[in-house]
């Protein structure tokens, strides 16, 4: 049973930083490519950055480009966003995602907002 577990959110002022974790659960881990996606009140849910199995490409949305990082640890089973320079419109619900064995799955969201 695929599990995806979020955690790290928070409120935090303009400029702050956050690390986000997702500790993932019923499959091999070290061979899928995993995602952050958020979303916004009002928005469509958009992703935010990818890293691949493997050699750890990662691609992020121009809007996080310089910003965030993502980055993994296969040993722990475990994805990590780590947002610095954040600015009020990266407020969101951020969801850890991962397609495995052609279904998709989400975890629960964990909420970043981004206030002075």
């Amino acid at each position: 049973q695929v599990q995806l577990v979020e955690s790290g959110g928070g409120l935090v002022q303009p400029g702050g930083s956050l690390r986000l974790s997702c500790a993932a659960s019923g499959f091999a881990f070290s061979t899928y490519a995993m995602s952050w996606y958020r979303q916004a009140p009002g928005k469509e849910r958009e992703l935010v950055a990818i890293i691949t199995s493997g050699v750890s490409t990662t691609i992020y949305a121009d809007s996080v480009k310089g910003r965030f990082t993502i980055s993994r640890d296969n040993a722990k089973k475990t994805v990590y966003l780590q947002m610095n320079s954040l600015k009020p419109e990266d407020t969101a619900l951020y969801y850890c995602y991962v397609r495995y064995r052609g279904s998709d799955y989400w975890g629960q969201g964990t909420q970043v907002t981004v206030s002075s």
